[in-house]
């Protein structure tokens, strides 16, 4: 376990390695789970306040759940949460011509319309941040088989978790948090390397 300030970082963040690969898993992070993506408080200010200008883009059967759910709706487990179609697919994604779900809040947002990216919880994937009482904490959750071709790929290409979860991380922490971590990442890999005889 790695600390920085209030943050608890699983070694596994630093540890395994990670590259998402949407020609394999088509975006299934957006259709699969118990509930629709978590969302901050603040977070559902911002897409209530952003709504009116994506409305145009989205599928119009997601948009009748959104006229029927809200903006955002609520889970026992993780409170705040995109709404779902049918307990499935986000109601913000969409299907591109390659079959590829994606997020119709990061297209407005590419596009320039809007100022918000996305849900910092789907922007961290696969990584999850749990939230207590004095501290948070960050660990690493692929889905077994849907996540398995990233991890693959992640191998394959030597990316730490981290290091590909960079952008997201710097958003949620700051640089400095990110810097912090790659210090101690560096330091720990070589030092496991040291004493494997590397």
């Amino acid at each position: 376990m790695i600390a920085i300030d209030n943050v608890l970082i699983s070694d596994e963040v630093v540890q395994e390695q990670f590259v998402c690969d949407l020609d394999k898993c088509k975006g299934g992070c957006c259709v699969e789970g118990d509930c629709g993506a978590p969302l901050t408080e603040e977070e559902t200010e911002t897409i209530a306040r952003i709504y009116p200008i994506i409305k145009q883009d989205i599928v119009p059967e997601y948009l009748a759940e959104i006229e029927k759910q809200g903006t955002h709706t609520t889970d026992k487990e993780y409170g705040f949460v995109t709404p779902t179609v049918n307990g499935g697919i986000c109601v913000y994604g969409y299907t591109d011509d390659a079959g590829i779900v994606k997020c119709g809040i990061e297209k407005a947002w590419s596009e320039g319309r809007i100022d918000f990216r996305k849900p910092i919880s789907c922007h961290l994937y696969p990584i999850r941040i749990t939230e207590t009482p004095g501290y948070e904490a960050i660990n690493y959750e692929p889905r077994e088989t849907l996540c398995k071709p990233a991890c693959k790929l992640g191998r394959k290409l030597k990316v730490p978790v981290y290091k590909f979860l960079k952008e997201p991380l710097i958003r949620k922490y700051g640089e400095d948090f990110f810097n912090a971590l790659d210090t101690i990442a560096v330091e720990h890999f070589e030092r496991n390397k040291f004493l494997k005889g590397g």
